[in-house]
């Protein structure tokens, strides 16, 4: 039995893992799906002051007050910053770090640094609205409930920047999986699934939308649970 801890990217929650989650436990292993602060059911605590800091610190928490050990860590998207933040404070408690479709940040940078904020994705000037499941390549399916779910997220999540120290390098196992088939052939996750190639990572790609946990839940399921093996 392992031990995975799923983290959800912007505007999401724990219910976007649902199939993967109900996957992996059939399979008898622990499965965490933490929902940042501000967003899904804990949508009553967003704030302005809400930040990457505050999420980050959601999941590194869940780590050490469920005492888990040698866990697969997995981010989704702009989970990418949150789950490179808690393997860079907690390395020694991961056994396998996994992007899924995620940013891959460098010290320093924030979300916007790849994908600006404009005013007119605001509302009342710090609360920014979801993008589509149709934008992120949901399958039809789907996307009337996603859009159902997703919720406001604070600015300051995509505008702080991330503070990294290089000790997610002492991560023995990284993966990246890259969804191909959204986007238009141009998806802005391919510069980091690049970067993942270049650092020898090992890489996937899975032929879905951008929510592959909800396109692809078995595809995704294999190679969560390959990633438990060094």
């Amino acid at each position: 039995m392992a031990s995975f801890v799923l983290v959800h990217g912007a505007w999401h929650g724990s219910w976007c893992w649902q199939r993967v989650r109900s996957a992996l436990q059939a399979q008898g292993h622990q499965v965490f799906t933490p929902t940042l602060t501000g967003v899904g059911e804990r949508s009553h605590l967003l704030s302005a002051q809400v930040d990457l800091h505050t999420q980050t610190l959601d999941v590194i928490n869940l780590i050490r007050w469920e005492g888990l050990t040698d866990i697969v860590l997995c981010g989704h998207s702009y989970g990418g910053f949150v789950v490179s933040g808690v393997a860079d404070e907690l390395p020694e408690r991961v056994r396998s770090l996994v992007f899924l479709d995620a940013f891959v940040p460098e010290d320093g940078e924030s979300l916007a640094h790849y994908a600006p904020i404009t005013a007119a994705q605001l509302n009342d000037g710090w609360k920014v609205k979801p993008i589509s499941a149709e934008a992120f390549g949901v399958n039809p399916a789907d996307r009337e409930w996603v859009d159902s779910q997703c919720t406001s997220q604070s600015v300051a999540c995509f505008e702080q920047p991330i503070q990294l120290t290089g000790r997610l390098a002492q991560i023995k196992r990284i993966d990246y999986i890259f969804a191909n088939a959204w986007g238009g052939g141009h998806s802005p996750f391919i510069q980091f699934y690049e970067k993942a190639k270049a650092r020898g990572w090992r890489t996937h790609e899975v032929a879905c939308g951008h929510d592959v946990m909800i396109d692809e839940p078995a595809a995704l399921t294999e190679l969560l649970v390959r990633a438990i093996h060094p």
